[in-house]
This record gives structure tokens, C-alpha cells and sequence, in this order.
């Protein structure tokens, strides 16, 4: 699927000109030229109604493409029950609902997590100073490096290494291709690493 740049020319005129009704016919058919005189129209539209809800930027133009993405995949799904817009912001929606319940689950999974003692209780050993500085320094560290995942990311290095689940099956849950898990989780690693939560792991020559 292409983005919108140079408009199509050719025997089907100034498509700009199209209404919506008759270009998704032709996206039903498949044409890429028609789904992306869609994809300019509305673009702006969908993002601004999907930032609405998440608040961040990064998460609505990813989930703005997701929403086209299904649009032109799914489009021999439409009914005509109502507008092609409302359709799309059908499908936004649906996508907003499932990223909230995602980051929702998320978060109390990292609630829960944050209830555990970080402080071993056992009377043989305990955290002096320096060692409770060390702590905070490399939670403060770890807070700024994965400010920047974005939830799927998260979610899927929780999934691998506290779930212990397969690729395929993170793939399925998080609704990424194999290869874009297997380069979040090493996203996620490299910048655990770098806050010093993990230890760097040996390179082979």
C-alpha cells in the first residue's frame, strides 16, 4: 500500500474530484490510486480523532495507520449500511478501544509489580546506602529510556519474559508481524541494558 504524494492521473480524470461513495467502490476492487485519495482526504481528520483519546502522538499516527491499513484490507467488508467516513471512523475506534485496554492492562500489570519489595526481607543480607542509592539512580534511568515504547512494545517484552510465550503467539496477541516483535524485544533489551537494569550480553566474534 502506498502513501499519497503525487495524485493519480491517467483515464479516471481528477480523482480528487471523486466523491467517497464512488472511490471506495473502486477500493473494494482493489485500487490503490483510489484508497489514497482517501488516505489524503481524511488523514487529518482521523488523527486529530484518535489523538483525542490517546494523547500521544507517536500512538495515534501509528494507530492511524493501522486504521487505514484495515480500511484497504477489509474493504470488501463494507456494507454500505452507512458512509464510507463513518466506516473509518468505525474502524478507529475499535483500534482506540483495544490500544486503551491494552495500556490499561498494562499499567496495572506494572502496578502490581511496583506492590513487590524491592527490599529483600531475609535476615542475612540487606541493601545499605549506597546500594538503595544505586536502586533509584537505575529506576530513574530505566523510567527515561522507556519513556519512548510504545505499549505494544511493552507489552510484548512482558508476555516473552514473564509469560514465557512464543513468538507467534505475542505476535497474535499484540497483532504485529513476527519480525516487528522480534525487533521490539530487542529494542527493549538494548534499553534496559543502557539503564543498567540488565547486563549486557557477550557478542559473538
Amino acid at each position: 500500500m502506498t502513501r499519497p504524494g503525487v495524485g493519480p492521473s491517467g483515464p479516471d480524470g481528477a480523482l480528487t474530484t471523486w466523491s467517497d461513495e464512488a472511490l471506495f467502490e473502486r477500493v473494494c476492487a482493489g485500487s490503490e490510486a483510489h484508497f489514497n485519495i482517501l488516505y489524503a482526504r481524511y488523514f487529518r481528520r482521523i488523527y486529530a480523532f484518535i489523538y483525542q483519546r490517546v494523547r500521544n502522538h507517536a500512538d495515534a499516527e501509528e494507530l492511524v495507520q493501522e486504521t487505514f491499513t484495515v480500511v484497504f484490507r477489509g474493504a470488501a467488508n463494507f456494507g454500505g449500511r452507512s458512509s464510507p467516513l463513518s466506516w473509518i471512523y468505525g474502524v478507529a475506534k475499535n483500534l482506540v478501544l483495544n490500544h486503551l485496554r491494552r495500556s490499561r492492562v498494562q499499567q496495572e500489570r506494572i502496578a502490581q509489580a511496583g506492590r513487590e519489595p524491592l527490599v529483600s526481607t531475609s535476615p542475612h543480607w540487606s541493601y545499605g546506602p549506597e546500594d538503595q542509592l544505586a536502586l533509584r539512580r537505575c529506576a530513574a534511568a530505566l523510567d527515561a529510556q522507556i519513556a519512548g515504547l510504545a505499549d505494544w512494545q511493552a507489552e510484548a517484552f512482558f508476555l516473552r519474559h514473564a509469560e514465557n510465550l512464543p513468538i507467534h503467539e505475542i505476535s497474535r496477541r499484540t497483532e504485529r508481524s513476527a519480525d516487528a516483535v522480534r525487533s521490539g524485544l530487542y529494542r527493549v533489551k538494548r534499553l534496559l541494558v543502557r539503564a543498567g537494569a540488565l547486563e549486557p550480553e557477550s557478542e559473538s566474534p
